[in-house]
């Protein structure tokens, strides 16, 4: 059975859980405490030397880290993966913004705030990265304009890695109000079966 080293409260942890459940397969889930320094410890750092959740060990005994590499490697012969050569790395293009301009801010923002709280010093930081989210959202926006999910008009992993962190943007300062496209993105997400919300076990 897969194995998932998971943390309720990470959206990139998260995504895995969700595409597992959509996915129908069976895992076996252990909580690791990120606020605790539970990451830090020789033992996780076997698993996944860059100390962060989620990493998926597989029956091979074999541990995969990055949740965007975890969902890539599920969802091959999947309808969650297009078969095209365009869309397929158009579902890549994706899952790299979400992780290099999407992801880094939002996620971020919803970490100082909801989690650890923002200190003086880190005031204008917070402003910074919420300016960029707002930015990623934009771009988001204009893309779901006109389609109803990210690549192929076919709900695929690129729609899941960007879900994670969107869908509770709202807790890091974001007003989605601003954004009606991806608004009715969010609800076709959360419509698929076998969805689940972030809290859940």
């Amino acid at each position: 059975m897969l194995r998932l080293y998971d943390c309720l409260s990470s959206g990139n942890a998260y995504k895995v859980r969700l595409f597992l459940r959509q996915l129908g397969i069976s895992f076996a889930r252990v909580e690791v405490d990120v606020m605790k320094g539970e990451t830090r410890t020789p033992e996780f750092l076997r698993r996944n030397p860059n100390g962060r959740v989620p990493v998926l060990e597989l029956e091979s005994g074999a541990h995969l880290p990055e949740s965007n590499a975890i969902l890539y490697y599920l969802a091959e012969g999947t309808p969650f993966l297009p078969d095209g050569r365009w869309e397929r790395a158009q579902v890549l293009q994706w899952m790299f913004f979400e992780q290099y301009s999407h992801e880094p801010n939002i996620a971020v923002a919803r970490f100082w705030i909801r989690f650890v709280g923002v200190t003086a010093d880190k005031r204008a930081l917070l402003e910074q990265k919420q300016q960029l989210g707002y930015a990623a959202l934009g771009v988001m926006e204009g893309h779901l304009a006109k389609r109803a999910f990210f690549v192929a008009d076919q709900y695929s992993i690129a729609d899941i890695a960007l879900y994670a962190y969107t869908h509770v943007a709202g807790e890091g300062g974001f007003d989605l109000g601003r954004f009606p496209a991806v608004h009715a993105w969010l609800e076709r997400v959360r419509s698929q079966p076998g969805h689940t919300p972030i809290s859940q076990e």
